[in-house]
């Protein structure tokens, strides 16, 4: 996935990346995407990328960030979402119009 856009920085960066992904136990397609969306969230937020979303630009940078957000349960517990996909996993009834406590209540959590 290097792209012809990407500096000699940037393609070194995006080969670490995708080799340490594939050591953590990535799939090869997986850790191309994770290099090279952490490529390109740098290159927007140094100001080389010509298109670049608000978040990409003031979010923290993936390196900072650390997997911060990679769905672990944070001091508020599981995301709504979190719990909604759960509970369709379990055919779980009534659930789209749960709340975040209902479904936290009918899953046990």
């Amino acid at each position: 996935m290097p792209q012809q856009a990407w500096s000699k920085k940037r393609e070194r960066q995006y080969q670490d990346i995708k080799k340490s992904q594939k050591k953590r136990g990535a799939s090869t397609e997986r850790a191309e995407e994770i290099a090279a969306r952490t490529v390109n969230k740098n290159r927007a937020q140094s100001g080389e990328a010509k298109q670049k979303s608000k978040t990409s630009t003031k979010d923290v940078s993936p390196q900072h960030r650390g997997g911060k957000r990679s769905g672990k349960p944070g001091p508020r517990g599981r995301t709504k979402d979190q719990l909604y996909a759960e509970a369709k996993k379990k055919n779980i009834e009534g659930r789209s119009k749960m709340s975040k406590a209902q479904l936290e209540k009918a899953l046990g959590v």
